[in-house]
């Protein structure tokens, strides 16, 4: 999922004066680690600041992830992961690391499909009306 048009509804409230810099420049230490050892620089000046070039930073999310879940990984780990694990998401924020602007760039699923016939965690569970 792109979310392009929030971004671009997101500066443009900046931009009119109807959204302040703090409320859109307050990456997390823990991003803007992230995007230092993780991310990946992109050729884009962020829209903000205008100083620096915004980094891509992939965060990984999953049931069967176990402690490598809301881990941020660059492309090679990512493409790791894609080979050996079944269905994740990941989630892609772009991030400057000058002025701490960041934004959720796109959303997608990496993985194999789980097997036929086997069940993933979520399909055992029971919903609260079955007996």
């Amino acid at each position: 999922m792109d979310y392009s048009l929030q971004r671009r509804a997101v500066l443009a409230d900046v931009h009119a004066g109807r959204a302040g810099l703090f409320e859109v420049c307050d990456a997390s230490p823990y991003l803007s680690r992230a995007a230092k050892y993780h991310g990946q620089q992109t050729d884009v000046t962020c829209p903000v600041c205008r100083r620096d070039r915004v980094t891509l930073v992939s965060y990984v999310y999953g049931d069967r992830l176990g402690p490598v879940a809301g881990q941020a990984k660059t492309e090679a780990e990512l493409a790791r992961m894609d080979a050996a694990q079944e269905e994740f998401s990941v989630y892609r924020v772009e991030v400057c690391r000058s002025c701490g602007w960041n934004h959720l760039d796109c959303s997608y699923v990496l993985g194999a499909e789980p097997e036929p016939g086997r069940q993933s965690r979520r399909g055992r569970r029971r919903v609260a009306t079955e007996k």
